[in-house]
């Protein structure tokens, strides 16, 4: 009888910092710092359309909301820079790369009336039953948890519009 050989071991912390990664949590104390460096460098406006994702041999990689911003942001690059190691008190980033991407609900949006409304208007019955029946098709549970959510704020958002509506 062959013995299968063994898995692979895996550090603890790469594994939990992977599975918070995937859901947009700062884990290490550098993301963290970096991130509120970010925030102050550039101010709030230009903090709710971008996220610093990482930093890599002294480049970050930031995701922005459009390629509007993209472009805006290209040309303030030199001056974030200086910025931002400014406010880590060392020349941490030499350069950006700015890529787009969905940015995650920050908790000034969460906050906000509009975003409030959305989640103050409940689901009727035959929503649920609707939701209920089209998600039984799905095998996979993350999937299936996935598409319920998205589920919920589109029918959500479509009941506050229709009260909006004379």
């Amino acid at each position: 009888m062959r013995r299968r050989p063994l898995p692979k071991l895996q550090r603890i912390d790469e594994i939990l910092a992977r599975a918070l990664q995937k859901r947009h949590v700062p884990f290490r104390l550098e993301d963290r710092r970096l991130i509120e460096a970010w925030g102050k460098a550039v101010g709030p406006q230009i903090a709710s359309q971008s996220r610093p994702e990482h930093l890599r041999r002294e480049i970050l990689l930031v995701k922005v909301a459009n390629s509007v911003w993209m472009q805006q942001l290209h040309f303030l690059k030199e001056e974030i820079i200086g910025k931002v190691n400014n406010i880590l008190g060392k020349s941490a980033i030499t350069d950006i790369r700015f890529v787009i991407g969905q940015l995650p609900a920050s908790p000034d949006q969460a906050n906000e009336p509009g975003f409030r409304n959305l989640l103050a208007v409940p689901l009727k019955e035959r929503d649920k039953k609707m939701m209920d029946t089209c998600l039984d098709t799905l095998a996979d549970q993350e999937l299936k948890e996935i598409v319920r959510r998205v589920m919920t704020k589109e029918i959500t958002w479509r009941r506050s519009r229709e009260k909006k509506a004379p």
